[in-house]
């Protein structure tokens, strides 16, 4: 399993929480730290709804000009969230192919336990 996120995001924190208090092991990508690379975010633009991948309620995506906004101009949008990787609701989480996107302690029990 491995988790693409921020260590300081709150979201994170919980979701790595909640692993480690059940067991499983992953490895971590803070994309603050190592940059996303355009081979991951084709990926991502490819196995995840962009509804559910670009977070529309955060500080970044608000400072968006209105033009950039556009989720229909994915090459464009793919060159935002290299530069901008808090673009991304976190984490995302790629288990044995399966992509999924942000952490409810519910969801996770199904997903993953």
């Amino acid at each position: 399993m491995k988790i693409y996120g921020i260590k300081n995001c709150d979201t994170v924190k919980k979701a790595l929480k909640w692993l480690d208090s059940n067991s499983l092991s992953y490895e971590f990508h803070d994309f603050k730290k190592e940059p996303l690379s355009q081979a991951l975010v084709d990926q991502w633009f490819t196995q995840v709804d962009l509804e559910k991948l670009i977070n529309k309620r955060g500080t970044t995506w608000r400072q968006l000009d209105e033009s950039q906004k556009d989720l229909s101009n994915t090459q464009a949008l793919k060159q935002l969230v290299i530069e901008k990787p808090t673009l991304v609701k976190r984490p995302v989480v790629e288990n044995n192919g399966q992509w999924s996107v942000g952490f409810k302690a519910e969801d996770w029990q199904n997903q993953f336990l």
